[in-house]
């Protein structure tokens, strides 16, 4: 019998590095006064990649380049975008800054506080503007041009369309994406990506003055919350599965209470004090949910057939079916209980199914 291999999951660039090398591409075109079709950058890690150029071209004293961003296997929503360089002498600068950014179309811009630019700047974080500071000043050296001031514009293709799909508004970014990226390369189905987007979201709601944070495991399960709870909009939190993750930075983000909203499976699972609630992690072992329900005042021969169960949807019907409200009250009790702990704050736990709203909240 043969074992097949789980197939190694395949890394990609971030937008930042590709904004990078579009712009070292660009800054060459506008210097050289030609064509080229790839061009090499360094990282943050001191490596350095190539990388090949959708578009290339010189008008009317503009260089103009574009890369089409490869994330590897990660389901990013601006995998296959077109990042856009145009890079021109700026003769209205008159500060120190010899390389400056600004965001064209499709690139949004921050309109909240507690993100890592400024109000009012464009949506390009610290570490993508070093790599295109960086990238377009190794142009201008390979070149020998010497100190020329340079306007750089970052424009993504379809980029406010793409927004859509991301939690940018929320978090106070208008117009279109961010550009992002602090090691120049894209993780598949990245842990950090998640964890980066719950630190943002808390950073905004503490700026803007909350200290109340709605943490929700969906869509569905925070729409549902905020039909009680009327939050602002900066005070709801996409935790996904990271619920340890989620818990821990309320507290360290000075947050003093919070709300927990989700679906049975995940409830259950956080009641089990499962810190992680993606099936990746494992899947919920339903003889361990029907010891749990046992050990909750469950009847053990019922207990016992709850373990004959297919999905966490299953036994939560048949609890509800035998009118035993008490215990899914009691799951979400103790669900309340290991998030207290996590967070070391007042937690409320909301119950929700996608039918009925919120079912259950203690």
């Amino acid at each position: 019998m043969s074992i097949k291999k789980k197939k190694k999951l395949r890394s990609g660039f971030t937008t930042g590095a590709c904004a990078a090398a579009a712009a070292k591409a660009a800054t060459l075109v506008l210097l050289k006064g030609q064509d080229i079709d790839r061009v090499e950058i360094p990282f943050p890690t001191g490596e350095r990649y190539g990388f090949s150029l959708h578009s290339c071209d010189y008008l009317d004293g503009q260089g103009r380049a574009s890369v089409i961003k490869d994330a590897g296997d990660d389901p990013d929503v601006t995998n296959g975008a077109e990042i856009v360089a145009v890079v021109e002498e700026n003769e209205s600068e008159t500060g120190d800054e010899l390389i400056h950014l600004v965001a064209g179309t499709g690139v949004g811009r921050v309109t909240k506080p507690g993100l890592p630019v400024p109000v009012g700047e464009a949506a390009i974080n610290p570490v993508p503007r070093e790599m295109i500071r960086k990238a377009v000043g190794e142009a201008i050296q390979e070149l020998g041009a010497g100190e020329i001031p340079l306007l750089v514009t970052i424009s993504v293709t379809d980029g406010e369309i793409l927004a859509e799909k991301t939690l940018n508004k929320r978090l106070g970014i208008i117009g279109g994406l961010s550009i992002l990226g602090t090691t120049g390369i894209v993780r598949p189905v990245s842990a950090k990506a998640w964890t980066d987007t719950i630190d943002a979201s808390m950073k905004v709601a503490r700026a803007v003055g909350l200290s109340e944070v709605l943490l929700s495991t969906g869509r569905t399960s925070e729409a549902a919350a905020q039909r009680i709870l009327n939050l602002p909009e900066e005070a709801r939190v996409m935790m996904g599965d990271y619920l340890a993750y989620a818990l821990k930075a309320a507290k360290r983000q000075g947050f003093t209470a919070i709300h927990l909203a989700g679906m049975w499976a995940k409830v259950l699972k956080c009641g089990l004090g499962i810190p992680q609630t993606h099936v990746r992690h494992g899947a919920l072992e339903m003889r361990q949910a029907a010891d749990f329900l046992h050990e909750l005042g469950l009847e053990e021969d019922l207990a016992a057939s709850m373990a004959t169960a297919n999905t966490a949807r299953e036994i939560y019907q048949r609890l509800k079916i035998a009118g035993r409200d008490d215990l899914v009250r009691a799951v979400c009790v103790r669900a309340r209980e290991y998030a207290v702990k996590r967070s070391g704050l007042p937690v409320t736990v909301y119950l929700v199914t996608s039918e009925d709203g919120v079912v259950e909240h203690v």
